[in-house]
């Protein structure tokens, strides 16, 4: 379906644009490397990510890096890579505060990009190569990045299982402590409701861990109404909960390649701004309006399948 001009006029009008220090970017892999100064030049975004170990050569030195270990190795018990990589980038000087694990593990479906990592392998590669990062360099970590689904809160759960396992393991004596977390990263693809539900689920279960970060979040497949109301609720609610640290938006894209709906996304096909990316960069409203075809879609590296197959589709 693509929307016309009559469809904004009854899009709910979005807020005033407001300045954040939690907000970030999620930079994914497109075709279209000339939008990419848009997120860089005069914003107020202070870091970034992009399922990878190394920074993207456009966003050196403009954003902080943010490395993630996107899926376990072939060799968990000794391979060092992601490691070694992190610390080369300390080495030459990049201020790397944080580093984001696995990316959607309980995602063993649907080609979006779920990393397939079971619990066991998780925590041992956590001990291998993520604590040392912290220990070695006070890099804070935070958690294997779950789906939003019911399948993610219980791989989490297997996980935090997995590495009290390994404190008695004598495979592992030189582990004296559970898996060390700094925060939970989370993703969400739904209503405002169930954002905020889940938030609070894991806050509540997690309290010992201090702060949370969205890394992926989106109304998906929403009309455009529905998204602007989405951006204009998110937006506000997570700048306000005190444990929130950091957030990304799941937009950062021309309309005509998202795969979480083209009234989600920050660009129209043009890539011009529409009003959700304009607010999210706390710039003025644009009128912009995204156009898009499902048949067009590019399949993300961080968008899981699995959650709108099992939670999301009932209420769009």
């Amino acid at each position: 379906m693509r929307y016309t001009t009559s469809a904004l006029l009854v899009a709910a009008p979005l807020v005033a644009a407001t300045a954040s220090s939690k907000r970030g970017l999620c930079v994914v892999s497109t075709e279209t490397t000339s939008d990419d100064a848009i997120w860089t030049n005069n914003t107020d975004l202070t870091w970034y990510y992009n399922y990878a170990a190394v920074p993207t050569p456009d966003y050196k030195n403009k954003l902080n890096f943010v490395p993630m270990l996107w899926g376990a190795p072939e060799d968990p018990a000794n391979d060092m890579t992601f490691y070694n990589t992190v610390s080369n980038l300390v080495s030459e000087g990049q201020n790397i505060t944080y580093v984001l694990g696995f990316n959607e593990p309980d995602g063993c479906t649907g080609g979006y990009g779920g990393s397939c990592v079971s619990a066991a392998t998780a925590a041992q590669v956590w001990k291998k190569q993520m604590e040392p990062l912290k220990r070695d360099f006070g890099i804070k970590l935070g958690a294997p990045a779950v789906t939003g689904a019911t399948t993610g809160f219980n791989w989490l759960q297997n996980f935090f299982t997995e590495c009290a396992a390994l404190v008695n393991s004598s495979d592992t004596a030189s582990n004296t402590t559970s898996c060390e977390v700094d925060f939970i990263p989370a993703h969400w693809y739904g209503n405002f409701e169930g954002l905020a539900s889940h938030l609070g689920q894991l806050n509540s279960t997690y309290e010992n861990i201090s702060a949370i970060w969205v890394t992926e979040f989106a109304c998906a497949d929403c009309s455009l109404e529905d998204s602007q109301t989405f951006a204009n609720q998110s937006f506000e609610y997570l700048d306000r909960i005190p444990y929130m640290q950091k957030y990304s938006y799941f937009g950062a894209f021309r309309s005509s390649v998202s795969n979480v709906g083209p009234n989600a996304a920050f660009l129209t096909e043009k890539g011009k701004l529409t009003d959700i990316g304009a607010m999210y960069l706390n710039k003025a409203s644009t009128g912009a309006v995204p156009h898009g075809s499902a048949s067009t879609v590019a399949k993300f590296a961080g968008w899981s399948g699995l959650v709108a197959a099992t939670i999301f589709w009932s209420i769009l």
